[in-house]
């Protein structure tokens, strides 16, 4: 089939009628181009840009579009393309249609001229990936210059628009080639068919008067030796658009704090302007409130407006927020880096993030996400590439206290995803490339530099840039943001022009036990800044399986399962359904699967980020690859693409506590670790071990202090002579009666033994750790008492969990369902007799998968939003390894 015919049988997929074109969002002195977009591809709408662009044109057989957006997310959301990451839909999605160059087209209207609104700016904050731009018949700008997936271009328009009138955007886009400088998902994801060619950051119009003002930066520095004072230094970037100098005043504001200077700009000229501490002493900071990630404080934001008058008339303004804080890296004992917040040392712990595949991004959706890390007790995210369809995500981060690794994506190093040779240095060689990348990387400093919460940025991934692009970005951070550390890879190089980065990129990507991360002192293991690593794949459950594979291919595994994963050496499970089956038991069905992979999820996370916590600050860091999933696959995520935890979330979440009591796998000692920068005394610490059949065969006790941000080697475990092979071991931490960390272990005395070896990816293993017996466990029927609270647009469950029985309630999981009543029918067997139920998601719980003692009872706490249970009722569902699934 040829592409018109393909998209002629595209169009009667659509309805005819077309839109009436929506009103732009206007707010403040920029016009927001979001709504009442059409795209059509050019092989149908085959006239000339002049053409397009006039007021006269009428676009028939369009598809509605809003802005930031993709070709083939359009298509989806307009539902062209139904259910495309169910099953293989994904492979059905013809690539033929996305060839040839699309059309964005809107209309939009402009305010009438003013003398403090005569001046207008046409801003483009991301197109993938070239583009020819017509404005009212008129090209603007022509693909040989617009072309940069990370490029941010704008446009001296005041000629161009009808002041007061409507007026015609058209944007030709043309889909990433080989070689382009885009961003990509590497080997973690399928590559989208138009390889997210579109707008996918937002256009809009900046209306001013005679001197314009962009670029608002607030740099901060703090005394780190008493946290009592800080300098800020406030600069913008002033234009002068007349043909004749213009003076004035720029004024500024941070709360009741003011500062201005005359300012006088020849003809068209373009200044930075900055106030200094050292000239405007109320620029200097006394008791400031710092901006600190959700562990070590609170995320303080500060909001700064600026504005210039002329003749007491304000021509420009802008304002935008920041936060008082200041970052500084070192090099411990061991030779790699650590950073520090605010003097403070941090142990860095995240994970590793992507936009969803055809960025579409949902603010409810983003907020759930972040909100899940600081759920997690993790401190940040790393992006590999400069992710986000808008700025949202760096201000959630910055308001909710996430750290980001910011930085170029190894996308650009390796000829499999880059589409043409590369080297040493990757595939950025040619000067013109170079180009496109330093000035990509020029515009998302200055775009991004005012958020607290990016702490580096990274200009390599896993290679080095060559010397001369190298020398680029180093000239730009000099000149447009020196706050924050830089590192020229996130893998172990020296530069001679930066020197080492002291960071490590070892891996391992693949299922490694616990006790890998204790004693592996070659590769992954838990020393240095691992800038991405994890334990492999996490399955996700089955109410999230179900919405991903056809029915025929739940199970068993086969061909669907391969395609939502990793591409290439991750695509399939051999090392983790091997430790499965060894561990565990072989799984008899996709129930048991689930209880297996659940566990093994769970474990296997907690051990990782456990291990680097009780290393501090021998270990400096650590980024689990990856944090979320871009798309429904079983790799690489703390929960999945329906916003669904795994076992490996709740795992981090125990891991990563603010003051946590934990096992070594590596040398039997009782750790405890505190994370926050308060010490914490007069505690008790309590540590029991029983056999299979539950008879205890130890038992300590001790009180202790333990100082801020730090880890504590309690004691060493004795040699246990458990008489069963699978044993528990049972920690607590308690402020008087009050609990403050539990944790709960299956070991085995037959343990996990790593295979020497110079691999880094895939570890294998010499001996499993027999767990077996785990599957020999009795059901056990807990007494569960609940309470549902809701408090505005949030639903609080409070569940009290009681083991009445003399056996082990293993890994006890707890979730709501929404139910939503149907009316009974004349058949009770009737299909409509039954009621729509669903879990709730996304959900926030304090603790999941518990363990509880013969007697042992545990009251977890939880929330969600009222607005997902989609006029249902909610309902408590307590399942687990052994125990009786009941609803309450």
């Amino acid at each position: 089939m040829k592409t018109n015919s393909i998209l002629t049988f595209v169009f009667l997929l659509m309805a005819s009628g077309m839109p009436a074109a929506a009103k732009a969002s206007q707010s403040g002195r920029n016009i927001l181009l979001k709504n009442g977009w059409l795209i059509q591809s050019s092989a149908v709408a085959r006239q000339r840009g002049a053409a397009i662009s006039g007021l006269t044109f009428q676009p028939r057989n369009w598809y509605k579009a809003t802005v930031p957006s993709t070709v083939l997310g359009t298509l989806v959301s307009d539902g062209v393309f139904k259910h495309p990451f169910y099953g293989l839909n994904l492979r059905k999605i013809p690539d033929s249609l996305f060839t040839a160059p699309w059309w964005y087209r809107t209309t939009f209207e402009m305010p009438p001229k003013t003398k403090t609104a005569n001046h207008a700016t046409l801003k483009f904050l991301g197109i993938i990936y070239r583009a020819n731009i017509w404005l009212n018949g008129r090209l603007i700008a022509s693909s040989d210059s617009i072309v940069g997936t990370f490029r941010q271009f704008q446009f001296d328009v005041t000629k161009d628009v009808r002041f007061g009138g409507k007026n015609v955007l058209a944007v030709e886009i043309y889909r990433p080639g080989p070689g382009a400088l885009t961003l990509g998902f590497v080997d973690w994801s399928p590559e989208p068919p138009d390889r997210d060619m579109g707008l996918w950051r937002p256009v809009k119009i900046h209306i001013s008067g005679d001197v314009s003002m962009e670029y608002p930066f607030v740099a901060t520095k703090v005394d780190t030796a008493t946290l009592k004072k800080a300098w800020l230094t406030v600069s913008t970037q002033l234009t002068n658009n007349l043909d004749r100098r213009v003076a004035g005043t720029l004024e500024g504001n941070i709360g009741r704090i003011t500062f201005s200077k005359r300012v006088s700009l020849s003809p068209h000229e373009k200044r930075i302007v900055a106030f200094s501490p050292e000239t405007f002493r109320q620029l200097i900071i006394k008791d400031p409130r710092l901006w600190w990630t959700n562990d070590f404080g609170k995320p303080n934001l500060y909001s700064v407006h600026l504005k210039f008058m002329v003749d007491r008339s304000t021509t420009d303004h802008a304002d935008t927020k920041f936060g008082i804080r200041q970052i500084n890296d070192y090099i411990n004992r061991e030779g790699f880096r650590g950073f520090m917040l605010n003097g403070k040392k941090i142990l860095v712990r995240g994970g590793g993030w992507a936009d969803q595949l055809f960025l579409q991004q949902n603010e409810r959706n983003l907020r759930a996400q972040i909100d899940y890390a600081v759920n997690m007790h993790l401190n940040a995210i790393r992006m590999e590439g400069f992710w986000g369809e808008n700025s949202d995500i760096y201000n959630l981060c910055d308001e909710k206290g996430i750290l980001i690794m910011e930085g170029v994506s190894c996308q650009w190093e390796w000829e499999e995803y880059f589409g043409k040779p590369t080297g040493q240095y990757g595939g950025v060689v040619s000067s013109a490339d170079m180009g496109i990348a330093a000035r990509s990387f020029k515009d998302q400093v200055k775009w991004l530099r005012n958020h607290p919460s990016i702490f580096v940025w990274l200009y390599g991934s896993d290679l080095l840039p060559r010397a001369t692009l190298e020398k680029m970005y180093l000239r730009i951070l000099s000149k447009y943001d020196t706050t924050r550390p830089h590192l020229a890879s996130a893998k172990e190089h020296t530069s001679a022009l930066s020197g080492p980065t002291a960071v490590k990129m070892r891996g391992p990507y693949d299922y490694v036990p616990p006790v890998y991360w204790y004693t592996d002192t070659a590769h992954g293991g838990a020393f240095g800044f691992n800038t991405e690593t994890g334990p492999g794949p996490q399955i996700p459950r089955i109410g999230s399986l179900v919405k991903m594979l056809s029915p025929d291919s739940l199970w068993p595994i086969n061909s669907e399962w391969h395609f939502h994963s990793p591409l290439r050496t991750f695509s399939k499970f051999g090392m983790y359904n091997a430790a499965i089956d060894r561990r565990l038991g072989p799984p008899a069905s996709l129930n048991d699967y689930e209880r297996e992979a659940q566990y093994t999820n769970y474990e296997a996370m907690r051990g990782m980020f456990e291990a680097f916590g009780a290393n501090k600050f021998k270990s400096t860091g650590v980024i689990q690859w990856m944090y979320n999933a871009s798309w429904p696959r079983m790799w690489w995520q703390l929960y999945d693409y329906y916003l669904n935890p795994t076992g490996a979330f709740y795992g981090a979440e125990k891991a990563c506590e603010p003051i946590h009591i934990q096992y070594d796998y590596g040398d039997g000692a009782i750790v405890v670790v505190n994370s926050t920068l308060k010490p914490s005394d007069g505690l008790t610490l309590k540590a029991r071990a029983f056999d299979f059949n539950m008879k205890e065969i130890y038992k300590f006790e001790k009180k202790i202090d333990i100082s801020a941000n730090s880890s504590s080697r309690i004691t060493a475990l004795p040699a246990l002579n458990s008489p069963t092979l699978t044993y528990f071991l049972d920690l607590g931490l308690y402020h008087g009666s009050n609990l403050i960390s539990v944790n709960f272990y299956a070991l085995s005395t037959s343990p996990d033994v790593i295979h020497e070896t110079k691999a880094a990816w895939h570890i294998p293993e010499n001996t499993y750790a027999n767990l077996t017996e785990l599957k020999e466990l009795p059901e056990v029927k807990l007494d569960v008492h609940w309470q549902f609270e809701r408090r505005g647009n949030k639903y609080f469950v409070r569940a009290r969990l009681n083991n009445p029985t003399k056996h082990l309630a293993f890994m006890v999981y707890v979730s709501i369902k929404s139910v939503i009543k149907k009316p009974l029918v004349n058949s009770g067997m009737a299909e409509g007799s039954k009621d729509d139920e669903f879990t709730v998601l996304p959900i926030f719980w304090n603790d999941n998968y518990i363990s509880l003692l013969p007697g042992g009872t545990r009251t977890l706490k939880g929330h969600f939003y009222a607005r997902d249970l989609k006029d249902g009722s909610p309902r408590l569902e307590v399942s687990g390894w052994n125990i009786e699934k009941k609803d309450y």
